[in-house]
């Protein structure tokens, strides 16, 4: 058992509480991925039936229109990413670059199903956190849009809701 690595999982949102024995398990499941500086974890649009866990270096999130790409957010060791997918079935909602050398878990489908054959409870904890964890980002993107409308509102600061 590597515990530095377990400890890594533990530290996340998406694995607080979960058992030592299980992260390692998952662990020992899942393939390290190196990407170099510059180099793409996945692309936007891409199939997708794996989440990552960063290990070590930086990386950014970024979403493609008219051409360009934007950046939504930064990412850091400890930082969890491409979990949508394993809730959704959708395809990659945004690109993830690394800004330096980086190294990930990745974390597959099938890995999160031999869990479910080995204690049904400890995957129902890593989805609830799962669901946890994008609802947060859901109310900070809420909170970011409502800020981004209120800025909007005619200079006599009276913003009125009338229903149909």
């Amino acid at each position: 058992m590597n515990p530095s690595r377990v400890a890594v999982l533990q530290n996340t949102a998406i694995f607080g509480g979960v058992r030592a024995d299980i992260l390692q398990f998952i662990l020992d499941a899942s393939p390290q991925i190196a990407v170099a500086k510059g180099g793409f974890f996945f692309r936007e649009h891409e199939r997708a039936d794996s989440m990552f866990v960063l290990e070590q270096g930086e990386a950014a999130v970024l979403k493609a229109w008219q051409g360009h790409e934007y950046l939504l957010h930064h990412l850091h060791a400890g930082d969890c990413f491409g979990e949508m997918s394993l809730i959704d079935l959708q395809p990659r909602s945004a690109s993830l670059l690394a800004l330096e050398d980086s190294c990930a878990v990745e974390i597959g489908s099938a890995t999160l199903a031999e869990v479910h054959a080995h204690d049904l409870a400890q995957l129902a904890l890593i989805y609830m956190n799962m669901g946890r964890e994008v609802s947060r980002r859901l109310r900070a993107m809420d909170e970011c849009l409502f800020a981004e409308r209120i800025k909007l509102i005619p200079a006599s600061g009276h913003y009125t809701f009338s229903p149909k």
